[in-house]
C-alpha cells in the first residue's frame, strides 16, 4: 500500500484525506474512487477498464487518467519536513520571568530576549501574576539568529527556523492548552484560526482572512453578554467541545473608534507594533475567566466587515467553507481523530455573513444561535 487514505462525499465533491503528510484534498467522486482503488493496490488496467464503463473516454484516456491520480498518492508521501540541522543552545540565564495563572494553574515561562517575549507575553499579559510558589508547569523560550526553540518542564519540544515563527506560536500555545484542559494531543480534534463566541450552551466560530473583521466582530458580541471562548486559537476536542483558550483578544488600530466607547480602557493599554506581519495591535482581555467553560460548535461564519455594506447573510454548502477552513487550521493525524472530524464538518450548518451596521450583525449571529434564522 502507498499510502493510507480515508475518503468522504461531502455533496457533490469527495474529501480525500493522506495520512503520510496529514493532508486533506477536494476531488471529484470519480478521482476519490480511483485514489481508493489505487490504495487497495488494485491492477490500473482493471481500474482503467472500470472507468471506460463510467465514462465516455477512450482506454489510452483512461490509463492517462489513472497514471495522473497515482501521483497523488506518491507526492503525498513527500512530506515538507523542516531541516532537523537547526539547534539553538539553552542559554545559561534569561533575560525575563513571567509567571501566569490560568485557572488554579501557575505557569513560569522564562525568555531569553525581548523577541521572545513580544512573541509570547502581550497576549497572556492580562493573567500575569506575583504568585511565584507551587508552580505547575515551567516553559522556557530561546533563539538565536536561525532559529527558535522551546521547553516545556525541562524537555525540549522542538526547533523552527525564524521563517516558521507562526509554528512555534501555535505548538507554544497547543502546549499551554494541554496543560490547563488536562488532554494530550491525541485527544484534541482540530485548532481553528477564528473568534469563537459562546451564549453558554452554544458556541458559533467566526473565521475570515486577516483584516475582515473577526477579532473585532467577537468584542462586539462580547459587549453584548456573548461569552469569548477563544480568539485565534479555538481548540476543539475529540468529544466536539470548543474549549476556552486565554489569550485576550487582538484589536487592530482600525477598530479602535468602534470599540472605544464600548471599551475605554483600550485607551490605555500597551500598543504592539508586528513589523513583520505589518500591524499594529492592543490587546483587550475577555469576559471568561475561570476558562473552564466548553460548548459544541452550533455553525460557521465566514465574516467580513464591508463600509456601507448591507447586512448579507447565506448559507454557504461545506465543501466551500472546508477549502477555507482547512489550510488555517491544524488538525489531528490520527485517523480515528480525522473521522470524527469529517463527520463533525459534514452536519455542521456554515454561513457567509457580510456587514456594516454592528448591531444588525449582533442580531444575526443571536438569531443562528436561537434557530431563528
Amino acid at each position: 500500500m502507498i499510502n493510507k487514505i480515508i475518503k468522504r462525499n461531502i455533496e457533490n465533491k469527495s474529501i480525500v484525506w493522506f495520512q503520510d503528510n496529514n493532508e486533506y484534498l477536494v476531488v471529484a467522486p470519480l478521482v476519490a474512487e480511483i485514489l481508493s482503488l489505487l490504495n487497495q493496490n488494485v491492477d490500473k488496467q482493471e481500474i482503467t477498464t472500470q472507468i471506460t464503463k463510467q465514462i465516455d473516454i477512450t482506454y489510452k484516456e483512461a490509463f492517462a487518467l489513472v497514471i495522473d491520480i497515482e501521483t497523488l498518492l506518491i507526492s503525498s508521501k513527500e512530506t515538507n519536513s523542516k531541516s532537523k540541522l537547526l539547534t539553538v543552545i539553552k542559554p545559561t540565564s534569561f533575560a525575563s520571568i513571567k509567571y501566569y495563572k490560568i485557572k488554579d494553574l501557575i505557569l513560569e515561562v522564562k525568555y531569553a530576549s525581548d523577541i521572545e517575549i513580544s512573541l509570547i507575553h502581550p497576549k497572556f499579559a492580562h493573567l500575569e501574576t506575583e504568585e511565584t510558589k507551587n508552580i505547575n508547569h515551567k516553559f522556557e523560550v530561546f533563539s538565536n539568529d536561525n532559529a527558535i526553540s522551546f521547553s516545556v518542564d525541562d524537555i525540549i519540544i522542538d526547533t523552527w527556523s525564524l521563517k516558521e515563527i507562526h509554528y512555534f506560536q501555535g505548538k507554544f500555545s497547543m502546549e499551554l492548552v494541554q496543560k490547563i484542559h488536562q488532554k494530550d494531543e491525541n485527544q484534541w480534534m482540530g485548532v481553528f484560526h477564528a473568534s469563537a463566541a459562546s451564549n453558554g450552551t452554544n458556541t458559533i466560530l467566526c473565521l475570515g482572512d486577516s483584516g475582515n473583521g473577526k477579532s473585532t466582530s467577537l468584542a462586539l458580541l462580547q459587549a453584548s453578554n456573548f461569552t469569548c471562548l477563544a480568539d485565534d486559537f479555538v481548540p476543539i476536542d475529540t468529544s466536539l467541545n470548543v474549549h476556552s483558550f486565554p489569550s485576550a483578544i487582538s484589536i487592530k488600530k482600525n477598530s479602535l473608534e468602534t470599540l472605544l466607547p464600548l471599551y475605554p480602557e483600550l485607551k490605555m493599554s500597551a500598543e504592539y507594533h508586528f513589523k513583520r506581519l505589518n500591524k499594529v495591535v492592543r490587546y483587550l482581555p475577555t469576559n471568561n475567566h475561570n476558562y473552564s467553560l466548553k460548548c459544541p460548535c452550533k455553525a460557521l461564519i465566514f465574516i467580513k466587515y464591508q463600509e456601507n455594506s448591507d447586512l448579507i447573510i447565506n448559507k454557504i454548502s461545506n465543501i466551500t467553507a472546508f477549502e477555507q477552513l482547512v489550510p488555517d487550521s491544524w488538525l489531528s493525524p490520527l485517523p480515528q481523530n480525522v473521522k470524527i472530524f469529517l463527520n463533525w464538518f459534514e452536519k455542521l450548518p456554515c454561513y457567509q455573513l457580510t456587514y456594516s451596521n454592528n448591531k444588525k450583525m449582533i442580531s444575526t449571529v443571536s438569531k443562528i444561535f436561537t434557530d431563528e434564522l
